[in-house]
């Protein structure tokens, strides 16, 4: 109630607030004409709010003084014309008195005493102006009868709660379109950041972040943002418009009301900034939430094989409670923040009607030798005068009860923007040339590559592939293998040397170009929640025939059991393809990697995990495939060994031979002691 205009919007939002709101907001901006119609009807509705509130001072000189509107207009007017004339007489006296005296002091107390009667006139004045311009209308409008002119304010006021309630509605509905809108338009470009990032930030992040960042943090902006473009700008307008009527009622008295302006302006940030680091900690623990749910389903068959379901429910209640914990303490702080403001607010109402009060019962216009009123305040001045104060208090306390959700909004801003503020490492440069077909060698210079600095993966590997040659890399268990081709694709960079296709530094080339020719097949079988049509087609631009589809399938010996599906292609395969075999999973892989016709094939484990049947099919599929193309391979499996024209060795992160199975045989201990190993359990 104590905050008005500008001054509630600076202190309710903030520097901070503003900062953190700011480019939420600019995703708003495409819509402005929506949310200037916004703005229009927020102005209309607060007008209107005031407007019928100050109703109340006609309606209570009906009802107190049994007086139509015409007979008030002309006592006032009577009035205004006996004080201006009373004024005038004590002006042209005191003039006269200051000209005759010669005493300094005496003249300069009667050149303040005219001043202050002059300015009085001019008030006089004007108000005469104003009541002698609206009486005819005041006239030809307004009933004889008292009660006639009772039902006629009353009529007034009830078409005005319509006008109102059809800007308020409105006001909600385009203010909630553009928020719609510009959450649609960040949560795409936010999407399109996130998939753009390398996998380092996915391996270091984890997606439960990311899922977090895209279902809690984006409904608590959503939720910011309704707050502040709806009720934190429609109340205080609201509010402000009540004041505007207050102080045309009388200004000196509305002062009063502002006193606590300054503490309550303190209150508000320190809620602001307590508000905004629950929120902040509350959206943190429900990105662990989600974390643990995420690695609960996805090992959900390890849970139930080692009967771990005990630990994970108590794993889940430990974190569900420590957010409820902070979702309480949210509550708490929004609970205490209402009744503490408008506490302030209502104090502040009390003292401006005490001040009002005193006014009326000693018919002064003077407090403490302060002028607060020109003329005596009469009752029914000063219900108005209440009732647009309580008009400002209600709306104020409307917006105090959404601040909590702004405060989140921002908290939840922050990290949405801090992670849309991430850059790729991998990166292209501008106009960066495309590889052009792959045609000669892959080659890998002096190259060394670590995730973390202390524990290096790969130490200065010098190794060249051949086009069209199909080479093997085996070693034991994290000895870099996968590290190596991650390297091609360039999903990493090499921390030094460099990697080369046809003589091409991948770091200067364009990456699109570079993975368009490349096909990968891993030993996790990444399929999607679609039809087994779109899950081969997947990796072809602007999709294939069906024709080609099928083409693909027989090539990777998967045809025959996808006709055996309920509806064939046009089976939807569930979430990671997990109504099909391991090794028809396997297969489809396949027939995707086949269909992009990729020049560079990379196999990592690709049937480490298959059975002897399918693991054949494969090979034999491969074989066919192989032809005119580079295939690079990570196996821990020799039985693979027959199709590949070389074997590469690797070591503790080093190359330690390459060339046929018999050279390695003779250089390498590693593949010795892995070919033995073979041999037994064959």
């Amino acid at each position: 109630m104590w905050i008005g205009g500008s001054g509630w919007f600076s202190v309710l939002l903030g520097p901070m607030l503003m900062k953190e709101f700011a480019r939420a907001l600019a995703y708003a901006w495409p819509y402005r004409i929506r949310l200037a119609g916004s703005l229009v009807c927020a102005v209309m509705v607060a007008l209107f709010w005031g407007a019928n509130i100050s109703a109340i001072y006609p309606l209570m000189t009906v009802l107190l003084e049994n007086k139509t509107l015409v007979a008030w207009t002309d006592d006032a007017i009577s009035l205004a014309e006996k004080e201006s004339q009373q004024l005038e007489e004590e002006i042209e006296a005191r003039q006269n008195e200051w000209e005759q005296t010669g005493d300094a002091k005496a003249r300069a107390g009667l050149a303040s005493l005219i001043a202050r009667r002059q300015d009085s006139l001019l008030h006089r004045r004007t108000e005469l102006a104003l009541y002698q311009r609206i009486r005819p209308a005041v006239a030809y409008l307004s009933p004889t009868d008292p009660f006639q002119t009772l039902c006629l304010v009353m009529g007034m006021v009830v078409l005005g709660m319509v006008v109102k309630s059809f800007f308020d509605f409105l006001q909600e509905y385009l203010s909630g379109y553009v928020v719609q809108a510009a959450v649609f338009d960040l949560r795409n470009d936010f999407y399109r950041k996130t998939i753009g990032l390398d996998l380092a930030h996915f391996s270091s992040t984890g997606t439960h972040a990311v899922t977090a960042h895209f279902t809690s943090d984006i409904e608590s902006l959503t939720g910011g943002l309704r707050a502040l473009l709806g009720k934190v700008l429609l109340e205080p307008l609201k509010a402000l418009s009540c004041l505007v009527f207050a102080c045309w009622f009388n200004w000196r008295l509305t002062l009063v009301t502002l006193l606590l302006f300054p503490a309550g302006a303190m209150l508000m940030g320190l809620i602001g900034r307590y508000l905004k680091k629950l929120s902040r900690r509350n959206l943190e623990s429900t990105t662990r939430i989600y974390k643990i749910l995420q690695e609960t389903l996805q090992g959900i068959r390890v849970v139930k094989a080692f009967t771990m379901e005990s630990r994970e429910r108590f794993r889940f209640f430990k974190e569900t409670r420590q957010n409820n914990k902070e979702a309480v303490r949210l509550l708490r702080m929004e609970a205490i923040s209402g009744p503490a403001l408008e506490l302030m607010a209502m104090t502040g109402i009390a003292l401006a009607l005490m001040a009002g009060a005193y006014l009326v019962l000693t018919e002064r216009t003077h407090l403490w030798g302060v002028r607060l009123t020109y003329d005596p305040v009469t009752p029914g001045l000063l219900m108005t005068f209440y009732a647009l104060l309580a008009g400002m208090s209600d709306p104020l306390r409307k917006a105090f009860s959404v601040y909590g959700r702004v405060q989140r909004g921002v908290a939840a801003a922050e990290r949405i923007f801090a992670c849309m503020d991430r850059e790729p490492t991998i990166k292209s440069p501008r106009r960066a040339p495309k590889l052009p077909p792959h045609r000669h060698s892959i080659s890998f210079e002096d190259v060394s590559f670590h995730y973390d600095r202390r524990h290096p993966v790969l130490d200065k590997v010098n190794l060249d592939i051949r086009f069209g040659e199909t080479l093997a890399i085996v070693g034991l268990t994290g000895c870099g293998k996968s590290s190596l081709i991650n390297l091609i694709p360039r999903f990493y960079d090499p921390t030094h040397g460099t990697v080369r296709i046809d003589g091409y530094d991948l770091r200067e080339l364009n990456r699109r170009s570079v993975r368009s020719q490349i096909g990968l097949v891993t030993q996790q079988t990444i399929l999607f929640d679609d039809t087994v049509f779109n899950n081969i087609a997947y990796g072809v631009t602007g999709g294939a025939s069906r024709q080609r589809v099928i083409e693909a399938a027989q090539a990777a010996y998967a045809h025959k059991f996808i006709l055996e599906l309920p509806e064939g292609y046009d089976t939807e395969m569930g979430e990671m393809g997990t109504s099909l075999s391991g090794g028809q999973r396997q297969r489809i892989a396949l027939a995707r990697a086949i269909l992009r016709n990729p020049s560079i094939l990379i196999l990592d484990e690709a049937t480490s995990s298959l059975d002897v049947e399918s693991e054949s099919l494969i090979h034999q599929a491969l074989l066919e495939f192989k032809k005119g193309r580079t295939i690079v391979m990570v196996t821990h499996r020799l039985g693979t060994l027959d199709m590949a024209d070389r074997v590469a060795v690797m070591d503790a992160g080093r190359l330690e031979a390459v060339g046929s199975i018999d050279s390695v045989l003779q250089q390498s201990a590693t593949f010795r002691r892995l070919y033995d190993v073979h041999a037994k359990s064959a």
